[in-house]
């Protein structure tokens, strides 16, 4: 049940029209939360915006494409002009390769727009965001992330960069930003059924999607603060326990886990 634990607080979340990115919208409103909209579709923010408010949620929506810088330092300034200084910030909006084919066989330009839609996309929203959280000290900052970070896929070769750049750059900016009191995390929701996941052919004929309420859930909880102890780290909401990260949080952070790195192979390796 919804208990207004995040009344007087302000999010904005990308690609709120539809999938996941709406129900964690919804998610945040029902427990008091205002929240401003983005996405590239009038008619799909509207409808969002339309529940948000069922839930006694202030709450606006603005039309934006993430990747043009202008337009989200526009849509930025309405939400802080409407609703107040931005407390979290949820970078949902994303694309994915249209065909499971090898890189020589990519269509170019398909392939940059995942990659700036999903690495261009979350920095336009954090250089616009950011400077209010460290002036304020105090923000948390959730990015979408995906197992495809962690491992090559050679099907999804500018999802799995892009969400992979997205992680490191989550990390490069941890330390800095813990110093003046802001949050970041990446979080992967795992196979849950969005338009965009349930067209891709290797989730052809899937049964055991992940929960989307459950994701919900988790970025309720982060927005709370439940996980600011594992700051600048990956969460698999689909597959980790996450009272025991919350647990080992201290012990996560002394052994450097859930970052990127190369891996030394030998004493004397340049990368040990």
């Amino acid at each position: 049940m919804p208990t207004g634990s995040l009344t007087g607080q302000v999010a904005v979340v990308t690609g709120a029209g539809r999938g996941i990115g709406r129900e964690i919208a919804i998610g945040l409103a029902a427990e008091g939360m205002a929240v401003g909209l983005v996405g590239r579709t009038h008619g799909t923010l509207t409808e969002t915006l339309k529940e948000c408010v069922r839930r006694g949620a202030r709450g606006v929506a603005v039309t934006a494409d993430v990747t043009r810088p202008g337009a989200v330092r526009e849509a930025v300034r309405v939400v802080e002009r409407d609703l107040g200084p931005i407390d979290l910030l949820v970078n949902n909006a994303g694309q994915v390769d249209r065909a499971e084919v090898p890189i020589w066989e990519t269509d170019a330009n398909q392939w940059w727009q995942v990659v700036e839609t999903n690495l261009r996309g979350p920095y336009n929203l954090l250089r616009c965001v950011l400077p209010g959280m460290v002036e304020r000290r105090r923000g948390r900052v959730v990015n979408l992330n995906s197992g495809f970070a962690l491992r090559p896929d050679g099907h999804y070769t500018a999802y799995a960069t892009s969400k992979g750049a997205l992680l490191q750059l989550s990390d490069n900016m941890a330390d800095s930003l813990a110093g003046h009191g802001v949050v970041v995390l990446d979080i992967s929701p795992g196979a849950v059924a969005t338009d965009m996941t349930a067209g891709m052919p290797m989730f052809d004929g899937m049964k055991a999607w992940g929960s989307i309420p459950y994701m919900v859930a988790v970025t309720v909880d982060a927005a709370r603060g439940r996980f600011d102890g594992l700051h600048g780290r990956f969460i698999h909401a689909g597959r980790d326990d996450l009272t025991e990260l919350v647990a080992r949080a201290d012990e996560i952070r002394e052994a450097d886990a859930r970052t990127l790195r190369l891996r030394p192979y030998k004493a004397d390796d340049p990368m040990a």
